[in-house]
């Protein structure tokens, strides 16, 4: 296998989703513990108030990430544990909690890797300035980092500025599935763009600071096919290509947005302000990106799609599988299923292959490391007479990506680290606790919340002790 000795094995989860302990020792509102609450904005009503209650049982979490070998451990921190109103006077309760976690990881042997944003900002900025709709969020946002980097810094030395900006601000904006649920196309673009300049002055902060670790952002990442070899599919596929994932990289790691994407912005009237002290502090940004994180679950077969053609209709929540129908952009690109590929339960389509495609097309567009910093399989799981979790489509759906990953390094992609998507079970945002991807099944019905360990903890075991060999 091509992993290097030095390659990092590991998995991942965020805070609203895992955490509990919702009010707890100082703890503000996110936007998050108001959302979940709101009816009918959740799958079943589901909320992460209690969650795994990994706040309370952190220790018993990291004895089994070292019990499986695990090298690195990303999760995120709650800005509302640190700033309870998102500015102002620190809470020393909740730097203690991810002391003690870090503290923790680092006496297992596991590598500590942050992420600053997982989607739960303070309610108290929503109220104040729209949060990610105002420019003040920038300024607010890298006063919290920079307090990170101070209390954290000396121990954390992978650090993952955003999490899928390009999903919380689509669902949150233009799809309605996620807080604040507005629908305005020009709207996702500002605080898109919002969420860029976040990032780029938080890494130049870092930088300043001489801090002695690595940083980036996390992109969820769909690489693409067109349907067809048509000149009008080809197309498509070119425009959700500029208005997808260029426009999301681009913006994030080479400090400017596509051409084609932005004429068709502007001719909408939906481009956002972007000055030219913009532009300079995006490109000095991405010059200093230690890597690229992404976060990939599966490829978009694009196809024409015209002005009178299929919208936004929706998501497959409920995990039956085949009720997805197609979305797309009426004039732009539609999304159709691709008969080569198997499908989830929830109808996201199954292509390792994609990964090395996206892997690869990653290394010759912008020629950084790379942090898979999510990657799993989002299925029923269900417990055997004698209490096991016999997840063996998980373990091929983990094995063929891993394959993938190590031909993407033969062919000179520079991986640093793998993290699986997710460790324990835990709440997914849109479809509840019924959706499972962790290695450790949580029985959610019962208030012990227990912990057993899935099939294919043993498989990643033993995966991480042979560096990738037993493949």
């Amino acid at each position: 296998m091509a992993f290097k000795n030095d390659f990092l094995w590991g998995s991942a989860s965020a805070a609203y989703q895992i955490e509990g302990a919702h009010n707890t020792d100082g703890k503000g509102q996110s936007i998050w513990d108001i959302w979940a609450h709101l009816p009918g904005k959740t799958f079943e009503g589901t909320n992460g108030d209690i969650a795994c209650d990994h706040y309370n049982r952190y220790k018993e979490d990291v004895a089994l990430m070292k019990e499986m070998g695990l090298q690195t451990y990303r999760f995120s921190i709650a800005w509302t544990r640190i700033l309870p109103t998102g500015t102002g006077e620190v809470n020393a309760k909740g730097i203690q909690f991810y002391n003690n976690l870090i503290d923790e990881l680092l006496a297992n042997g596991i590598v500590p890797m942050v992420t600053l944003y997982h989607w739960d900002l303070p309610q108290s900025l929503q109220e104040q300035y729209g949060g990610w709709e105002s420019r003040t969020i920038i300024d607010d946002f890298v006063n919290y980092a920079r307090i990170c980097f101070e209390y954290f810094g000396d121990r954390v030395k992978h650090w993952i500025v955003m999490n899928e900006p390009n999903i919380f601000t689509s669902l949150g904006y233009m799809l309605k599935l996620h807080p604040p649920g507005v629908q305005d196309e020009k709207l996702f673009l500002k605080t898109f763009h919002h969420t860029v300049l976040a990032h780029a002055r938080t890494v130049l902060t870092y930088k300043e600071m001489g801090q002695d670790g690595l940083i980036g952002s996390s992109i969820a990442y769909s690489p693409s096919y067109a349907a067809t070899d048509k000149k009008e599919d080809l197309e498509a596929k070119a425009m959700f290509d500029a208005t997808g994932p260029l426009w999301y990289l681009d913006s994030y790691f080479k400090g400017d947005y596509p051409d084609e994407a932005v004429d068709y912005y502007i001719e909408k009237q939906v481009m956002p302000v972007v000055t030219e002290s913009d532009y300079d502090e995006m490109k000095r940004a991405a010059l200093k990106c230690d890597f690229i994180g992404i976060n990939y679950y599966q490829t978009s077969t694009v196809a024409h799609n015209p002005v009178d053609g299929v919208g936004f209709s929706g998501m497959n929540t409920t995990g039956k599988k085949g009720t997805q129908s197609d979305n797309g952009v009426p004039g732009l690109y539609k999304h159709v299923r691709n008969e080569k590929l198997e499908y989830t339960d929830w109808d996201w389509a199954i292509d390792p292959d994609g990964l090395r495609y996206g892997l690869e097309l990653l290394k010759e567009r912008y020629d950084l490391p790379i942090i898979i910093s999510e990657n799993g399989l989002g299925a029923y799981d269900s417990l055997t007479e004698t209490g096991e979790i016999e997840d063996d489509y998980r373990i091929d759906y983990l094995k063929k990506h891993v394959m993938a990953c190590d031909r993407a390094i033969e062919n000179g992609v520079d991986l640093m680290a793998y993290c699986t998507w997710s460790f324990t079970d835990l709440l997914s945002w849109l479809n509840g606790y019924k959706k499972r991807y962790g290695f450790i099944h949580i029985d959610f019905e019962s208030e012990e919340l227990p912990r057993t360990r899935k099939k294919s903890y043993e498989w990643y075991k033993n995966l991480i002790a042979s560096n990738g060999k037993t493949l």
